[in-house]
């Protein structure tokens, strides 16, 4: 009997060790890896995207997926005869996918944060964005102070909610409990918003234009953006071990820039020739 307790403490010390080693070799692996031979070989390079995330990447009607970072993303791969392909995944996990190898790459609308930056290795940053706060017309909420005892929706695993807690004087110690109903994708919040459930979506504001500019009822938004809580900047995020991988990101987003390509995609999907394109090695704020 003894012998059989004496076994059993001893698995129970095991399983987690085993367990804390697996999680270990993962992160070493991705942060030492460079896996660019092997995408090349295959032909094909995995994306892992939200497919809700007006305008970066999102399905039409017919199911067919579509966006500003989807056009991006191929016109980039296209220079190295590489296939690009898309897959849908749980935006909370996204570093979590890349370090296991689900997917290669996370670009879709992706900000540059210096929490995310411990995780993943950012290439050069390609657009502008800053924090939203979208609220009905009706509500008369026209700024971060009228949110007082309001109800305030996230995305979860969002820049949104990052800010959030970052500046929270700002708006988070104003919303009812101190704490914000958190949504796995903005058309579920903006449901939520329209039945007056919450009063408030802090969201990227390349979505907010977008997703409100195709609405029928537009009019009935407004829209209000702090300074002080600062712009941030989209980017492809990867693991730090591809550095081969992030050389050819970069270099495929300079030479879009230089041929006007980049140009002709911001067009398309913004109305206006936003041909921002960041330094290699941009600093993050």
């Amino acid at each position: 009997m003894k012998r059989l307790k004496y076994l059993f403490v001893l698995v129970l010390l095991v399983i987690p060790a085993v367990l804390l080693s697996g999680c270990e070799s993962v992160t070493q692996r991705a942060d030492t890896q460079d896996t660019w031979s092997r995408i090349e070989k295959r032909g094909k390079v995995i994306v892992g995207l939200d497919d809700s995330f007006v305008p970066m990447g999102f399905r039409e009607r017919d199911g067919k997926l579509v966006g500003y970072d989807i056009d991006l993303a191929k016109a980039v791969f296209k220079q190295y005869g590489i296939k690009v392909d898309f897959q849908t995944i749980d935006w909370s996990m996204k570093e979590t996918e890349l370090k296991n190898g689900t997917i290669d790459l996370i670009w879709n609308g992706y900000s540059m944060t210096p929490e995310r930056a411990k995780q993943v290795a950012f290439s050069r940053p390609y657009l502008l964005n800053r924090q939203v706060l979208v609220t009905k017309k009706k509500d008369h909420i026209n700024n971060f102070n009228d949110m007082k005892g309001k109800v305030l929706g996230v995305q979860n695993g969002s820049t949104g909610m990052t800010d959030l807690d970052e500046y929270p004087k700002l708006l988070k110690d104003k919303i009812k409990g101190k704490s914000p109903i958190l949504y796995d994708t903005f058309p579920n919040a903006f449901i939520d918003l329209n039945a007056n459930r919450i009063q408030g979506i802090l969201m990227d504001e390349v979505y907010a234009n977008y997703y409100i500019q195709h609405q029928a009822n537009a009019k009935s938004y407004s829209t209000y953006i702090s300074n002080k809580m600062g712009a941030d900047y989209f980017a492809v995020g990867m693991r730090k071990g591809d550095k081969t991988l992030k050389k050819k990101v970069n270099e495929g987003l300079k030479r879009l820039q230089e041929d006007g390509q980049l140009k002709k995609i911001n067009e398309k999907w913004f109305g206006k020739a936003l041909n921002f394109l960041g330094p290699v090695n941009y600093k993050i704020k």
